[in-house]
């Protein structure tokens, strides 16, 4: 299952990552420390998420 999470978390982690940058930038913070905390907080809450999606993918093949 590690593995599938890992490839899900690259996939879930760029996305979440992207998405935050773009809702700090639409919201008009447009330093760089606001961007890489956007980028870096995506990055992370990925994580979880990936963890979850493949736990549930495993759990419907069974």
């Amino acid at each position: 299952m590690l593995r599938l999470a890992s490839i899900l978390y690259s996939l879930i982690g760029s996305s979440l990552a992207g998405a935050g940058v773009i809702a700090v930038l639409a919201a008009g913070l447009v330093t760089t420390q606001a961007i890489l905390a956007a980028a870096a907080a995506g990055a992370v809450l990925g994580m979880p998420v990936a963890w979850l999606v493949a736990r549930q993918l495993y759990a419907r093949g069974a």
